[in-house]
């Protein structure tokens, strides 16, 4: 089968993209399957598991195992549960994972993809979602079954989801899988779910950060998903035939949708535990390099920027290494530095890695994956800012060498047909190139929604724009309202998108996102020697990652002896309940952190006066 000519046919003649409304996921990877049936393709390798910590060596399947599997996991959803119910997948990086994932898919259910609940820091984080989503099936793999038992062992026995091991199910039980949109039940579905074409029955949800304590659950539909994946393949020139070299944990949204589509195109792809890649990247480097039976291929891969920093320190090469292959080595998910890419490809270059082969990018959940990346051959771009213009709001370039230079890169342009413009998030109309504001996006690949959030769907997701340049308007061909509001900082100069902060307070480190109430609320606990309602968390920048700093004001009537034991604990406590050990703590008199005017911690403020 020829991937590209495949999906060529969801472009019209204009080059425009146009999806069947009867089309789904499912549907697609179907359609797709039986394409390559025809052609006789069906036991061809398409996915490789590297299981560093079971066998030590790699497992594959084929595109008619992939099948089964998917199939087999779908059946045993319909034996024992119901279209449009939410499915929990709890396990690691295992194909299982992707398996059960599109197994739910199948089986007309949503899926809603965590991670195996012995993951540290995650205790508070997974409960909520739980008592958000209230999924009543649960997958999992042998691996994590005790744990995932363990987890919900003290519930009452009606409480308890339905936990399914999926390596544990026979292939046989493929054959009684009946596809949900062929019964005669499934228009009354459709209604009942307020929709009238099945590309707009919601796909899974991704639950991600949100403003408050508890996490928010993106619902993302048939469309926005297969939308956002056609837009990344045109705007990215993607090269066929390829593979795929995932680590990134897949309860992200980047990694579940790149490996969801792997499986669903069929390309190769190769996954492994992000832990086998912390513990030696050169894993990684090595998966990446070229073997004697590549004809032709282009390699991709898509990381964090600190992965970068690691492959520096750690992933030395081999006397084989040959990364000539590597056409997408693509950067996400946290912010990219100038430094880590630098270092990165000084170390290896001398072995075969093309300088354009790094492509920073920008996007979000609420926007199913990506937003913007580059689409010319000079990548990465990197450009000088002058500092105290950018604290005024003005992205103005200068001279690297200029005193007050500050490196961003670029994260490419604007992926079309999206719209991506920058609004002053105050009065909500656009401002010119070159200005910093709030970067606003618009197209069919935005998610539906936050799960039962009405007020933050509102506010996210239905803004309008108050008005729009009269000349060169990045909102052109877009109406005024149905705006998501991204809650990132950053301008667009010579159609390059530079991203320069966070609206919003979001500490993000080591690829990692950290909501700032849940820290501050777990430095309250932990000693009585502060104020709980006084405490400020926030990052700053480090040469690698960025670190966390914690401020908090001694309660009243404590002794300043007592400092030490107390930010002992709170490292403590921090450490463990958030897996991250902060930089500094500092204990301070009461009243010394800055407030707004009604009274509420401004960590903003706070991170400035640190910063000095």
């Amino acid at each position: 089968m020829n991937l590209q000519s495949a999906l060529a046919s969801f472009f019209n003649e204009k080059g425009e993209i146009a999806i069947d409304p009867r089309l789904t996921l499912p549907g697609l990877s179907e359609l797709l399957y039986q394409k390559e049936l025809a052609a006789g393709g069906g036991e061809r390798p398409a996915l490789r598991y590297w299981d560093y910590q079971g066998t030590g060596g790699a497992v594959d399947y084929t595109r008619s195992q992939i099948n089964t599997r998917i199939k087999a996991v779908a059946a045993r959803l319909q034996q024992v549960g119901q279209p449009g119910q939410r499915v929990a997948i709890l396990m690691g990086n295992t194909p299982e994972y992707l398996f059960g994932f599109l197994g739910a898919l199948y089986a007309g259910m949503t899926p809603v993809p965590l991670y195996d609940p012995r993951e540290p820091g995650h205790d508070a984080h997974l409960r909520a979602v739980f008592h958000d989503s209230n999924p009543r099936l649960v997958l999992t793999n042998k691996l994590s079954a005790q744990a995932v038992r363990a987890y919900f062992s003290d519930l009452p026995g009606g409480e308890r989801p339905r936990i399914i091991a999926i390596d544990a199910l026979p292939d046989a039980v493929a054959a009684s899988w009946t596809n949900p949109l062929e019964k005669p039940e499934a228009q009354a579905y459709l209604a009942e779910r307020g929709v009238t074409a099945p590309l707009d029955l919601p796909a899974f949800l991704q639950y991600t950060s949100g403003s408050t304590r508890t996490p928010a659950g993106v619902m993302l539909t048939h469309r926005s998903v297969i939308t956002n994946t056609l837009q990344i393949f045109a705007a990215g020139r993607l090269r066929t035939p390829m593979r795929l070299i995932l680590w990134i944990p897949l309860h992200h949204d980047m990694g579940i949708i790149l490996g969801m589509f792997a499986l669903i195109l069929g390309f190769e792809a190769e996954i492994m535990a992000p832990r086998d890649f912390v513990q030696q990247p050169s894993r990684w480097i090595e998966q990446m390099s070229k073997r004697d039976q590549d004809d032709d291929l282009a390699v991709y891969t898509v990381v964090p920027n600190f992965a970068l920093d690691l492959a520096v320190r750690y992933g030395n090469p081999g006397e084989n290494t040959d990364l000539s292959l590597v056409d997408g080595l693509v950067l996400g998910s946290e912010p990219i530095t100038e430094r880590s890419v630098t270092a990165f490809y000084e170390k290896f270059k001398d072995y075969g890695l093309q300088r354009s082969s790094l492509r920073p990018t920008y996007g979000l959940a609420e926007a199913s994956l990506l937003v913007s990346t580059p689409q010319t051959e000079e990548r990465p771009v990197i450009a000088y800012f002058d500092r105290e213009a950018l604290s005024e709001g003005r992205a103005q370039k200068v001279e690297k060498g200029h005193p007050a230079a500050v490196p961003l890169i670029s994260n490419g342009q604007s992926v079309a047909p999206q719209r991506l413009a920058v609004v002053n998030p105050e009065t909500r109309q656009e401002v010119p190139d070159g200005t910093i504001g709030e970067l606003w996006n618009h197209g069919e690949h935005m998610a539906a929604g936050y799960l039962n959030r009405p007020e933050e769907t509102a506010e996210t997701f239905a803004n309008t724009l108050a008005g729009r340049l009269a000349e060169g308007s990045r909102a052109a061909g877009a109406p005024d309202e149905g705006w998501l509001a991204t809650g990132d900082l950053g301008a667009i100069i010579d159609d390059e998108v530079f991203i320069t902060g966070r609206l919003k307070d979001l500490i993000v480190i080591a690829g990692r996102n950290h909501y700032p109430q849940d820290i501050e609320f777990t430095v309250g606990q932990a000693t009585e020697q502060v104020e709980p309602t006084a405490i400020a968390a926030f990052s700053i920048p480090g040469e690698d990652v960025e670190h966390l700093v914690i401020l908090a004001e001694r309660v009243e009537g404590a002794a300043e002896d007592g400092d030490a034991e107390a930010i002992q604990a709170i490292r403590t406590a921090v450490s463990a309940a958030h897996g991250v050990t902060p930089k500094d703590v500092q204990i301070l008199a009461a009243g010394s952190i800055a407030r707004t005017s009604s009274a509420k911690i401004a960590r903003r403020v706070a991170r400035k006066h640190y910063l000095g």
